[in-house]
């Protein structure tokens, strides 16, 4: 190992998405997302410690603790014992912690045939974590049926060395746009609902045929992205509908985009922002229809290399300030958290995030039923979903901190309608 590999590994710099997760830290409220997937057969809880073991070391961004510094926070090595696969829980995602599990930001389950992964979002975002969860899953396929799995797509060789380029922050790198285009936000509608109690998730589960959902959004010249977000726009723009105490507002949902897609970046760190597809109701009545057409030209307008070059270059001109940079950080995460509470919670009625489709090494195909994907607990009262597909199943997976369901039985009660068969799962 050279110099200066040892010296890179010492520490490594919060990326710009992570700066605000921590911050965000409350004793109720911590950004974990999960990622699992179902095999065809029980998982053997021994192997697969083994195999964690051996994987861990390939991720040292996700082998680390995180550390808080004066004026920033920080990711340090973590070479204490641990993360230890553990049996599955019914209410994912909760709070992770600092100072708790040996100071590690990840958790490992399994149950039945899953292997689920729980990772804490100043990590990485869901592709660096699908990362962990593959190459970890082909070790453990290895071990147990001396498997022949290729190293490539989402699962890497663990033992090699990490790439440079894996451990980057390419935010920062691809922040250089000459303009800082404004942010323009208003506050959107919100369901209301009965607050679960601490620490309790509500998971739905809806499972369907990819070539199913397909053949319905093309009658609609629509992407499955651009369908499914159509159908969860309609359905939170009936719900306000039905509460008629509520002043109409714009509804919006909050949908992280993958720059990886257009910025040439191997990063498992951090490396998404945030677009806002939706309607305003005020404007007059929308038939589904008009909504997908909304989202279709709204998609074909802001996901673009030049418009997210300008989002993220907005995201770091305030980390770039000089001033800023020797702020104390209690004072910036008081900023922080009043901003984030106060305008950006506020901005959108619903999360949506699509990680597309999956694909394995071929040694891996027969081994995976499915993928699974949670954005985890939202940080105010309202609900999450998460899609993912494998092969031909592709699950919507809701997440929500309110016992109402009205928004996610609208959602499956549409796809119904169009002639999508769906099967629900629940942890209630």
């Amino acid at each position: 190992m050279t110099e200066q590999t040892s010296a890179r590994r010492d520490w490594y710099k919060l990326d710009l998405s992570a700066i605000v997760y921590p911050t965000l830290q409350r004793r109720d409220f911590s950004s974990v997302y999960r990622l699992s997937v179902v095999l065809k057969e029980t998982v053997d809880p021994v192997l697969l410690q083994q195999a964690l073991d051996r994987t861990m070391p390939r991720f040292p961004t996700y082998k680390a603790a995180i550390r808080k510094g004066l004026f920033w926070r920080y990711l340090e090595p973590n070479n204490r014992p641990g993360p230890f696969v553990q049996p599955d829980v019914q209410n994912p995602c909760q709070p992770m912690y600092f100072k708790a599990n040996n100071r590690y930001l990840v958790r490992v389950y399994y149950h039945g045939r899953r292997i689920a992964l729980e990772a804490h979002h100043s990590l990485g975002d869901g592709t660096g974590g699908m990362c962990v969860l593959q190459t970890l899953t082909a070790e453990y396929l290895r071990l147990k049926d001396h498997a022949e799995i290729e190293n490539e797509g989402f699962v890497l060789n663990v033992s090699e060395e990490p790439d440079a380029g894996e451990l980057e922050d390419a935010y920062m790198k691809y922040a250089n746009a000459k303009v800082c285009p404004p942010r323009l936000g208003e506050k959107t509608y919100r369901v209301g609902g009965t607050k679960e109690p601490f620490y309790t998730l509500n998971i739905i589960d809806g499972i369907m045929s990819v070539s199913q959902v397909m053949q319905v959004a093309k009658k609609y010249n629509a992407t499955i992205t651009e369908y499914l977000n159509a159908v969860l726009l309609y359905s939170l723009m009936q719900k306000q509908e039905k509460d008629s105490h509520v002043r109409l507002r714009p509804v919006k949902i909050a949908m992280p985009v993958n720059l990886r897609r257009f910025f040439p970046s191997k990063t498992l760190r951090n490396f998404i922002t945030m677009i806002y597809p939706g309607i305003d109701p005020r404007l007059g009545e929308y038939t589904f229809e008009e909504i997908v057409t909304q989202v279709h030209n709204y998609m074909r307008y802001q996901i673009n290399e030049k418009f997210l070059r300008g989002d993220i270059t907005t995201n770091a001109a305030t980390q770039r300030n000089p001033f800023i940079r020797v702020v104390p950080l209690f004072i910036k995460d008081f900023v922080v958290r009043s901003f984030y509470t106060k305008i950006q919670d506020r901005n959108s009625s619903a999360g949506l995030t699509n990680m597309g489709a999956l694909k394995v090494p071929e040694g891996m195909k027969s081994y995976i039923e499915r993928f699974d994907i949670y954005m985890g607990q939202p940080f105010s009262s309202r609900t999450n979903c998460a899609i993912i597909s494998f092969e031909d199943i592709l699950t919507v997976n809701f997440a929500s901190s309110i016992r109402e369901t009205d928004v996610e039985r609208g959602f499956f009660r549409k796809l119904v309608q169009d002639g999508v068969h769906v099967k629900i799962e629940s942890n209630r």
